[in-house]
């Protein structure tokens, strides 16, 4: 049996479907190109994409994962990485390590450079997920595939939240 290989200069990466795209001005701030590697290797429990990000954007909203790590190796362009408080430049050849943590450990790569910013994303795929999105004091859980096509996939601020015993 031949192991499944791919080549990451015969990917096309996509936009985002369009009911999962950014609304509004929000788009002009968040954008890219995912090519999803997954399926195609016949991985199981470790996500990967290719993600092409245009100067002055970034790929998602600053994020924390409570039970998947993430790995990012940046295959050209440059960027800003927001971890936690901290903001460090990132150029070609970078790899960047987000382990399992919570708002204060959460990630985003800002797109600072002129050039697309390309890079591999790799993590964990421990379903369920919680996610942390400080900027915005939400919180995500999500069980099953991946983004927009969980099984469950609610969001939520904690002030939103019920009493255990609510309804019962």
């Amino acid at each position: 049996m031949t192991a499944p290989i791919l080549n990451l200069a015969e990917l096309r990466p996509e936009a985002r479907p369009a009911d999962w795209a950014p609304p509004g001005k929000l788009g002009q701030r968040i954008e890219a190109r995912i090519a999803r590697l997954t399926p195609g290797l016949g991985l199981r429990h470790l996500g990967c994409g290719l993600v092409e990000v245009p100067p002055g954007r970034q790929a998602f909203p600053l994020h924390g994962h409570r039970h998947n790590d993430e790995l990012f190796i940046i295959l050209s362009g440059s960027g800003l990485l927001r971890h936690g408080r901290d903001r460090q430049p990132v150029r070609e050849g970078d790899v960047i390590g987000c382990p399992v943590g919570d708002a204060h450990s959460a990630h985003a790569l800002l797109n600072t450079g002129s050039q697309t910013l390309r890079y591999l994303a790799l993590s964990s795929q421990h379903t369920p997920e919680i996610c942390d999105y400080p900027d915005s004091g939400k919180f995500g859980v999500f069980d099953g595939e991946g983004e927009g096509e969980a099984e469950f996939f609610h969001l939520a601020r904690p002030e939103d939240g019920r009493d255990y015993w609510d309804g019962e």
